[in-house]
């Protein structure tokens, strides 16, 4: 099991959200998908505010076969690398594979500001709430409760 962060703060917000996830599912199975939710930006760039989701899937490949597809998906989708942290019309970010962790350069799972971020904490508790990150060993669930309240649901994915 595999699961993914998806956002974007540009253009038709929620569309892009399920472009992407009509993407994802050309190489995979969904398992669940989270709500979607209106954020803050993160990481002290000026901008608009992000919808996020995410979704658990099914996919038999590698982590780097995986990220090479996704960075693909994100160009096709009209993503331009910029700024970090910055505006983006899509973003699609493994989270978590099972529970592997992998350190490569440029991949980092689970990723490595899972357990900080709204965005990615209050839609990931819907679908996996009882996930123990393997290296912190807390439950989403109880990592999400901090941050209850903090995002506003805005409709299904």
């Amino acid at each position: 099991m595999i699961c993914f962060g998806i956002g974007s703060n540009l253009g038709n917000r929620l569309q892009n959200l399920r472009d992407a996830v009509e993407k994802l599912k050309t190489i995979g199975k969904i398992i669940k998908k989270s709500n979607v939710y209106e954020s803050e930006p993160w990481g002290g760039v000026v901008q608009p505010n992000y919808l996020n989701a995410c979704l658990s899937m099914e996919i038999y490949d590698s982590a780097e076969n995986i990220l090479k597809l996704i960075k693909n998906f994100e160009r096709e989708l009209g993503r331009v690398e910029n700024v970090r942290w910055g505006a983006r019309k899509i973003d699609i970010d493994i989270l978590l594979m099972d529970n592997s962790i992998i350190k490569l350069p440029g991949l980092k799972i689970p990723h490595e500001n899972l357990h900080n971020r709204d965005f990615v904490l209050v839609p990931l508790n819907e679908i996996l709430p009882d996930w123990i990150h393997p290296e912190i060993n807390i439950k989403i669930s109880d990592l999400a409760k901090k941050f209850y309240g903090s995002m506003t649901r805005i409709t299904e994915l």
